[in-house]
């Protein structure tokens, strides 16, 4: 198998699982939910850990020695379970249900986020929508679709002429960077979304719904999917100084490229250069 190659029916598992886990969380949406607290607002439901274990159960029993990274606590990898041999250089990064203030308040807006990567290299992302059965797929070099239908992002020049979206950390004691960055930019766009999905958010940026999104910090688990869809889709993904995007670093920029410098511009002249670095 070449080293960029998808392994034989990963793309299939991906799909299937994603599907399931979005039917839980489709069935359990409105009934009295079991919410804890990780943070002061961070929080996580049992519908997140049903669905985590439906697609950590199926990744470890189709790839026993593939590495598994899930938001809620799901691992895996021979080395991991302290078997002989190797670690798999692939990773499977999934977030069970990425929106789950969305989710816990019976807001339908969440999806399932599912990412393979090879080595840090990403070459598989789905991401599925159960409230509007919307299925993102994106394969490297293979392009992305929404339903089989392929994407691509939008040709929005201007930033006046733009339609963003972003999220606010958990942490409220460092959201006045990403309140500064908000207010900057409801002046110079069509307008700002603030949702409470990043996988959603990814998808919208290669579907052309959105020109543009930022966030930091954030998750492998709630990027990786949707970069790689931004990517497949003709967009650009970088972090937060405009350099290479990393799937384990905690900031995405994703946009349609053409607008990507300007966003760039307009956070890095709200933040101070200490903290861009």
């Amino acid at each position: 198998m070449a080293d960029g190659a998808v392994p034989d029916g990963a793309r299939a598992v991906a799909i299937d699982v994603a599907r399931d886990a979005g039917a839980v969380l489709r069935e359990r949406l409105g009934r009295e939910r079991d919410v804890q607290f990780k943070g002061t607002i961070d929080l996580v439901t049992d519908a997140d850990r049903a669905a985590e274990a439906l697609i950590a159960g199926r990744l470890r029993e189709t790839y026993p020695d593939h590495r598994l990274l899930g938001e809620e606590g799901a691992r895996g990898s021979a080395e991991a379970e302290g078997q002989e041999g190797e670690a798999s250089p692939y990773g499977w990064v999934i977030d069970p249900l990425d929106g789950t203030t969305n989710y816990a308040h019976g807001y339908p807006h969440f999806a399932v986020s599912i990412a393979l990567e090879r080595a840090g290299t990403l070459l598989l992302g789905v991401v599925y929508d159960p409230m509007r059965d919307e299925l993102f797929v994106a394969e490297r070099g293979q392009g992305a679709s929404l339903n089989g239908i392929p994407l691509r992002v939008t040709g929005t020049d201007a930033l006046i002429g733009s339609l963003l979206a972003t999220g606010f950390p958990y942490d409220q004691a460092v959201r006045a960077e990403a309140a500064a960055i908000w207010n900057a930019f409801l002046f110079l766009t069509q307008g700002v979304r603030r949702d409470g999905s990043a996988a959603l958010n990814l998808c919208y940026v290669a579907a052309g719904r959105l020109d543009g999104f930022y966030e930091r910090p954030l998750q492998p688990w709630d990027m990786g999917a949707g970069a790689l869809m931004v990517e497949e889709a003709g967009g650009r993904v970088s972090d937060f100084r405009g350099g290479v995007f990393d799937l384990y670093g905690h900031e995405a920029i994703a946009s349609n490229g053409a607008l990507h410098e300007t966003i760039l511009s307009v956070i890095h002249e709200q933040i101070s250069g200490a903290a861009v670095e």
